[in-house]
């Protein structure tokens, strides 16, 4: 008999957007991530703070 896996998974709504100036030939991006079961939103104001928070949540998991 085949063993069944097991499957993990959990679920984000990822919302991007550019913030610019007027002036300012690039804007600067930033990100949130809603967890949709519980409602709680955390915000970013670099993608490597994302990626941390993303792979910290999925190890404790």
């Amino acid at each position: 008999m085949a063993k069944e896996k097991k499957t993990r998974y959990v679920s984000y709504l990822l919302r991007c957007w550019e913030e610019r100036d007027d002036e300012a030939d690039k804007g600067l991006w930033r990100f949130s991530l809603e967890d949709p079961r519980s409602g709680q939103r955390k915000g970013f104001t670099t993608l490597v703070d994302l990626m941390n928070v993303l792979e910290k949540d999925l190890k404790n998991n």
